[in-house]
């Protein structure tokens, strides 16, 4: 109200002058940067990080994250095949586990996308396909955020009846996948919609040059408080579990391994908090410091390898399922020897076949040998 008095003010006392500074300052706000290229924006924001992405030091982020990138797509995959496979897997918990690796996955195309994408090239970058870069990574981390807490409300459900698995149906855990996506894509695509500052770039945030600041306050904060409640929830859960377990261990029929079974899965889902939490919290409070525009923070030399340490969260989850979980572990060494196995008998040499037919006797060793390679494989999806 103020603001608009004053304009009116100045309309009626100097017409001649305010006129043409008010159109000048309406046309200003007006005015939106869609057609602009990012080095407008980043030039404007003074980053100069996208320059320092160059020779040496690009090779080598390069080289390391198409490591990390190949070693996520065949650890996670390997995990999704595990839980398909193996029929000890065909609970809730499993298969929100297995969209956890899913989302992996998917961060996993991100940050390849990521990579082809940054440095000298962000410059050159239109701001739909900057958007675009930086919405799968954000697609990425509510998919896996957002999973965990549906694992959360899973694990209470179960853990409150001293159960396994709960007692969700199928039809359920394909709606909470649906759901958990749908969140995911479109708090991905939140800046895309419309909260961005390219109508107001005295708005714009330091290290995402075309997102807002309230934006980056929002996006941090409701991740933090979100990281904050499931490590309250699991720690109940698991001191309810602990609790309990101790309690009915004594009276309890049946072998010491199911009993623990519950512990078990609950160790493995607060390390994979535990290590979400690490990876991703430093980057968070970042963004936080610059939605709260921090300029003598050095937002600007910490911002890429916080980067590469949400990346290395999509890398451990699977050596965490393989390493808290035998059976998972079990299934994961069976798929990879039945698969090295099946390679080495197609690429043996012809002269495997004239070897048995000359000798009978290893011939029919070597089919023996096949058929129990071939039991094994198949005994790995039971």
């Amino acid at each position: 109200m103020v603001f608009v008095i004053s304009v009116l003010l100045r309309l009626a006392l100097y017409p001649s002058v305010s006129s043409q500074m008010d159109v000048h300052f309406f046309s200003t706000m007006n005015e939106c940067h869609y057609d602009k290229q990012m080095d407008f924006f980043y030039n404007r924001s003074n980053t100069d990080t996208a320059d320092d992405w160059t020779g040496t030091k690009l090779v080598i982020v390069l080289c390391v994250g198409t490591f990390f990138c190949v070693f996520i797509f065949f650890s996670n995959s390997l995990v999704i095949a595990a839980v398909i496979k193996n029929r000890k897997f065909h609970f809730p918990f499993y298969y929100l586990l297995a969209n956890l690796a899913a989302a992996d996955f998917f961060a996993g195309i991100a940050y390849v996308f990521l990579m082809f994408n940054t440095g000298p090239v962000s410059k050159t970058l239109t701001v739909h396909r900057w958007f675009l870069r930086q919405g799968l990574l954000d697609t990425s981390l509510t998919a896996s955020l957002t999973n965990l807490l549906v694992i959360a409300v899973e694990r209470h459900m179960s853990i409150m009846r001293m159960r396994v698995h709960s007692n969700l149906t199928k039809k359920r855990v394909t709606l909470l996948i649906l759901f958990i996506w749908a969140i995911a894509i479109f708090m991905g695509a939140v800046p895309t919609l419309g909260w961005n500052c390219l109508c107001d770039l005295s708005a714009c945030s330091s290290l995402a040059p075309i997102y807002s600041r309230s934006y980056l306050i929002f996006w941090a904060m409701s991740n933090l408080v979100a990281f904050f409640i499931m490590v309250v929830v699991y720690l109940r859960i698991y001191m309810y579990v602990k609790r309990k377990t101790n309690v009915l261990s004594p009276h309890t029929s049946g072998s010491i391994s199911r009993r623990r079974t519950p512990m078990k899965l609950m160790k493995t889902v607060m390390t994979v908090l535990g290590a979400f939490v690490v990876c991703w919290t430093p980057g968070l409070v970042v963004l936080l410091l610059d939605g709260l525009n921090c300029t003598q923070c050095g937002l600007q030399h910490v911002k890429r390898w916080f980067l590469l340490l949400a990346l290395l969260n999509s890398l451990m989850n699977p050596v965490i399922y393989s390493y808290k979980d035998e059976d998972m572990y079990n299934t994961m060494k069976k798929m990879i020897c039945c698969f090295s196995q099946e390679n080495n008998l197609e690429r043996r040499p012809s002269r495997i076949l004239s070897t048995v037919l000359s000798r009978s006797e290893t011939g029919s060793q070597y089919t023996e040998d096949s058929i129990s390679q071939s039991t094994v494989c198949n005994k790995s999806s039971s």
